[in-house]
């Protein structure tokens, strides 16, 4: 399984990143929306963790990007604001599958990746 992980804080998206490495994952971290693109560009990928509030860029350029780009790939949103808690985000990008609080366990985002990237039965 392929994830690109687009987290701003690189501390956290590398304790994200060991997480899933260690189911097998292929991961790659990008800090900024360019990065992310760029990756998208050249790389196949299965489903993306994105922070929805990125230091350099917009995270929904870059589900968008993806959706286009990367049609198959999931998209889990994780913030650690109220931004879309009315659950809009699934209205705006067709690409999401989840949202969660940048707080969740590792472990759990691990698991939920892992259960989103697997390939569709269909």
């Amino acid at each position: 399984m392929n994830v690109l992980i687009v987290e701003s804080r690189k501390e956290l998206g590398g304790l994200w990143s060991r997480h899933l490495a260690r189911l097998g994952a292929t991961v790659t971290v990008a800090l900024t929306e360019d990065e992310a693109t760029g990756h998208l560009l050249d790389s196949p990928t299965d489903i993306i963790v994105l922070d929805l509030v990125l230091n350099e860029g917009s995270a929904i350029a870059v589900a968008d990007f993806a959706n286009y780009r990367r049609p198959e790939a999931k998209v889990i949103f994780v913030t650690n604001t109220s931004f879309f808690s009315d659950g809009s985000i699934f209205q705006l990008c067709s690409n999401a599958c989840a949202y969660l609080p940048s707080a969740t366990p590792p472990a759990d985002l691990a698991a939920m990746v892992e259960h989103f990237g697997q390939p569709d039965p269909r």
